[in-house]
Order: structure tokens, then C-alpha cells, then sequence
């Protein structure tokens, strides 16, 4: 894994929560995971990544990630072995 993708797995981890993560960023990490990104309808994203699929709400208008979705990628990621 690259090193600014160990950043953001920092920064999902970092406690308390951030509300300073670019999406792109976690976009970029979920693909660097081995995660398959797909539109949705409006602002939807799905994502397949541990033989699952989830769906997250990409932000607008500003781009920084909210803090619920970071605690939920935060939770999907210590049901898998990701860490820090």
C-alpha cells in the first residue's frame, strides 16, 4: 500500500473522528484495497470490496467526507483485518 494511502487508513482510524477526509481520498484508498467502485443513482457510489457491496453517499457540495460514513468505513474496515 502506498504511503498516502496509509495516511487516509490513519485518518479513518484517528480517534476522534475526522471530518478533514477528502472523499477522493477514500475513494482512492477503497481502490488501492482492491475494491471495484460503481455509480449509483445521484450522488451514489457502490463499492465491492471482501466479497461485499456497499453503498456510501458521495459529499456535496463540499468535499469532505461526513463524519458517519467515516464510521462506517472505519467499522467495515476492523470487521476485515484492515488497520492502521
Amino acid at each position: 500500500m502506498k504511503r498516502k494511502h496509509r495516511k487516509t487508513v490513519a485518518l479513518v482510524f484517528h480517534q476522534p473522528v475526522s471530518a478533514n477526509i477528502k472523499w477522493a481520498e477514500i475513494e482512492s484508498l477503497l481502490v488501492a484495497l482492491g475494491g471495484e467502485l460503481s455509480e449509483r443513482e445521484g450522488s451514489r457510489i457502490g463499492v465491492r470490496l471482501f466479497g461485499e457491496h456497499r453503498v456510501f453517499h458521495r459529499p456535496h457540495p463540499t468535499p469532505n467526507t461526513d463524519k458517519g460514513a467515516v464510521i462506517s468505513i472505519r467499522k467495515w474496515f476492523k470487521e476485515n483485518g484492515v488497520k492502521p
